[in-house]
């Protein structure tokens, strides 16, 4: 495929992909949304329909990774070129951030009236009749719209967290290969790679909200830090690492079992 097909597959399929995951984050977090606490089950089916919509408009452009993890694991498997691999990882993070800012958009008014709310402004620490920023780096009112975070920050257990769920991952996309003669799945793949997110997200998401992207947390992290949303937080940028360094392990990892175990 060429360097324009990758970088428009993965450009489109990321910004879909964060835009749905990070919509469903919105909807069951900002005030005014009518699926206001609609709860863990909401958010990960989101996020897997997200991953299974972004695949299915890339997959026949770009192979949809739509992941760093997925593009270093198929590197790392043979089937990537290691010189496509930086372009697939800047496409991946410019639709993550495009993604991001498409969410903000949606739900301008929610973001809005969530934080200037009076009962979510009472929650936060307050310096001088505004949020502290300093006193809550841990996470701001909305920051888990675009970005993950740990419920115990641990940063050894958070890493391996994002570890063992990225290998599982990019294990299960791997393997689809293996499947009608090595033909793989086809379309089919996008649903069972999305079969594979929910899992992950209700087995594995409790301790960190299961990046297992580096960009689907790096990007909108980035464009929660530029946003002009008032009151809106820290991003949180000393956890920031955790979910690039975990993931990327996992995808290697990932990787190197393949070759080892199924090839």
């Amino acid at each position: 495929m060429s360097s324009s097909d990758i970088f428009i597959g993965e450009t489109i399929g990321t910004a879909v992909l964060i835009l749905l995951g990070g919509g469903v984050c919105a909807a069951v977090t900002l005030k005014r949304s009518k699926a206001k606490d609609a709860g863990w089950l909401a958010v990960t089916f989101g996020w897997g329909f997200a991953v299974m919509t972004g695949a299915y408009l890339a997959g026949g452009v770009s192979g949809a990774h739509l992941n760093p993890a997925v593009t270093l694991g198929l590197a790392i498997e043979g089937g990537t070129k290691w010189s496509d691999v930086p372009l697939y990882l800047g496409s991946q993070l410019l639709g993550a951030m495009i993604g991001a800012v498409l969410v903000w958009i949606a739900y301008l008014g929610q973001f809005k009236a969530h934080l200037t709310d009076p009962e979510i402004l009472a929650a936060q620490p307050v310096e001088d009749g505004m949020v502290d920023q300093k006193a809550a780096p841990a996470a701001g009112p909305v920051l888990g719209v675009f970005s993950t975070g740990p419920e115990i920050r641990n940063y050894v257990q958070n890493v391996l967290t994002e570890i063992i769920g990225t290998t599982v991952l990019v294990l299960a996309i791997l393997t689809q290969g293996l499947n009608d003669g090595g033909n793989g799945l086809g379309t089919l793949g996008a649903l069972i790679t999305a079969l594979v997110v929910v899992s992950i997200g209700l087995s594995l998401g409790g301790p960190t909200g299961y990046a297992i992207n580096p960009v689907r947390d790096l990007g909108p992290r980035i464009i929660h830090s530029v946003l002009p949303l008032p009151n809106k937080g820290s991003s949180d940028w000393s956890y920031a690492w955790v979910p690039i360094v975990g993931p990327l392990v996992g995808g290697a990892i990932a990787g190197g079992l393949y070759n080892v175990a199924f090839k």
